[in-house]
């Protein structure tokens, strides 16, 4: 559960920091697996950083602390949601090919959702 949820955190600190960090043109830039960004302002495309960043720090810093460990499936459900949005997304601009990476994620977010309310919780 600790290795998922690290692996996660990790990938939605530096997503996220990129999002908030660099300018919604440059991330178009990036390649077709940023294209996606031409439906948002970029505003939004910060907001979803923002968002992911958060997340990542809900994965790690609560349990690590041993402050408020209950932040962790939230942040993990907030993350699966953030995915469902991408999934929709992709499936709107016919990206199929993209939808695989954001589908695993959804999955693991999930994961540690589950683990974490259900047999891994740190109050149990």
């Amino acid at each position: 559960m600790w290795v998922v949820a690290g692996v996660l955190a990790v990938a939605y600190l530096a997503g996220g920091s990129g999002k908030v960090l660099v300018p919604k043109e440059k991330i178009y830039a990036f390649g077709p697996s940023a294209h996606w960004t031409e439906e948002f302002s970029p505003a939004a495309v910060k907001a979803i950083g923002v968002l992911e960043v958060l997340g990542g720090i809900g994965l790690i810093l609560p349990a690590v602390l041993d402050i408020a460990p209950g932040v962790v499936p939230v942040a993990a459900v907030g993350l699966a949601l953030i995915m469902v949005g991408a999934l929709i997304t992709r499936g709107r601009r016919r990206e199929y090919k993209f939808m695989v990476a954001d589908l695993v994620y959804l999955v693991l977010a999930g994961f540690v959702a589950w683990g974490r309310f259900g047999p891994e919780s740190f109050t149990a």
